[in-house]
């Protein structure tokens, strides 16, 4: 049970860390006259869109399984 707490808890850091580090590296903030030109670790836009897509296909096939 600790190894599989681990695992979630240590995909979840990851997925923060690399959203804090992509929104520094957007940042008005951060970007000035000295900041260095680079790209986001993840596409956020195709992340979330296939996120709503899983989402959406797991409803409908809880749905159908439910009907059963």
């Amino acid at each position: 049970m600790r190894t599989f707490l681990g695992m979630i808890l240590g995909a979840l850091l990851l997925v923060a860390g690399v959203y804090v580090h992509d929104s520094m590296a957007t940042s008005t903030v951060a970007n000035g006259e000295v900041a260095q030109s680079s790209r986001t670790l993840v596409n956020w836009d195709v992340a979330s869109s296939d996120w709503n897509i899983m989402k959406t296909r797991a409803h409908e096939d809880w749905v159908r399984l439910s009907a059963k």
